[in-house]
């Protein structure tokens, strides 16, 4: 018997789901050259920069010298947060799920390698830092790059022992940041888009089961399925619905019970990212009969995944984000299980206080919700 639940992990490192460490030249070097990289990257992608400071303020003058786990410092144009370090006994990886945790909004780390590993690596060829790289061929794991500073162009023989494939590495100038930005991006993949249609609602507005209402010649949940599939494909869709309800649903359909339950709509979209958490997840409600191909294509083609998720505004004010016609990255788990945690299962509530890109749909109607008989008799 297994103690724990079997769990699919999400994907990343030490740090976020992308990351590089820059090894091999002196840390002013690394941080020119991320800051160069970063401005480059974050209009597509949310950037995280590791470092260490040598020149830190001393322990004893910071809250945490008298017992404070945690201190914070409003600096005016920017947050300032310190953390006391690992209680003595902690696991080694204590560090790590830290880190993953506090960067959970992050897509990609650019870190000083001099300092710190990461899951994959960008070697700079730089004699001024000769012996401290050689003291670091242990972290070379999969090195992506080689990057040659100023005045350089021979690969060490020390570097050619430890990777023999070093010859075929793509090189570049220290100084090329552009170059380097578009070979991150070039190894950089976006997580595959699924589908989630909400059928697990009791329906108690509409007095019958709304997924079986026919507003297109068949049950709604079959044609909202079909429509999923044409649009992501095959095999990528998932019918949501509560445990009690697999019994009565159509064979050829993958469903997706509920494993967060009582929660609704957000205990749905927990449970599609606790199944898969390295997917962004395209949800639809069965309640919303003139969505159609339009509008799904429209949301994939103005996707960001550089956010939490992007999302319809409603045209209704307050103009909130509609959260059921949106694509929730998979950086939105932790986000969605930190609210819960609070108290608060309201999806729409994570969308306001998130990153969340905003859409204006063309067409208005595509968010029309019908919840009761008098709305589908005004709608038919």
């Amino acid at each position: 018997m297994k103690k724990h639940a079997e769990l699919t992990r999400p994907q990343g490192g030490h740090f976020a789901r992308w990351e590089w460490a820059v090894t091999g030249t002196p840390c002013s070097e690394i941080k020119h050259l991320a800051k160069a990289l970063i401005e480059k990257l974050s209009g597509e992608l949310a950037c995280a920069y590791i470092d260490a400071d040598h020149r830190a303020t001393p322990l004893s003058e910071t809250p945490l010298a008298s017992g404070a786990r945690a201190a914070y410092t409003d600096k005016i144009a920017y947050d300032q947060w310190a953390f006391a370090k690992a209680k003595e006994g902690a696991e080694p990886d204590y560090k790590s799920l830290r880190f993953r945790q506090m960067l959970s909004g992050c897509d990609l780390a650019i870190v000083n390698g001099n300092h710190f590993r990461a899951q994959r690596q960008l070697v700079v060829i730089d004699s001024r830092k000769r012996d401290s790289l050689q003291r670091k061929l242990d972290r070379l794991t999969a090195v992506d790059a080689l990057l040659f500073a100023e005045g350089e162009s021979d690969i060490p023989d020390y570097l050619r022992q430890h990777l023999p494939h070093a010859d075929s590495l793509p090189r570049f100038s220290l100084q090329d940041a552009e170059g380097i930005a578009t070979l991150l991006r070039s190894k950089i993949e976006l997580p595959p888009v699924y589908g989630l249609l909400l059928a697990g609602g009791r329906s108690r507005r509409m007095g019958r089961d709304k997924s079986l209402l026919n507003y297109h010649g068949k049950p709604q949940r079959e044609y909202q399925y079909e429509l999923l599939e044409k649009v992501l494909g095959t095999g990528k869709v998932f019918l949501s619905c509560r445990p009690e309800q697999t019994s009565e649903m159509p064979q050829g359909m993958q469903l997706l019970p509920d494993s967060f339950l009582e929660l609704g709509p957000y205990g749905a979209i927990l449970s599609a990212f606790r199944q898969n958490p390295n997917a962004a997840w395209l949800v639809m409600a069965i309640d919303l009969p003139l969505a159609g191909e339009e509008a799904l294509h429209y949301l994939l083609q103005h996707r960001r995944p550089g956010k939490a998720a992007t999302a319809f505004r409603s045209p209704l004010p307050p103009h909130f984000p509609d959260p059921l016609l949106t694509i929730w990255e998979p950086k939105a788990y932790p986000d969605l299980l930190k609210y819960l945690a609070l108290g608060y299962s309201c999806p729409r509530k994570v969308l306001i206080n998130t990153e969340t890109a905003l859409l204006d749909a063309p067409n208005p109607q595509w968010l029309k919700n019908v919840n009761t008989p008098e709305e589908m008799d005004g709608l038919i």
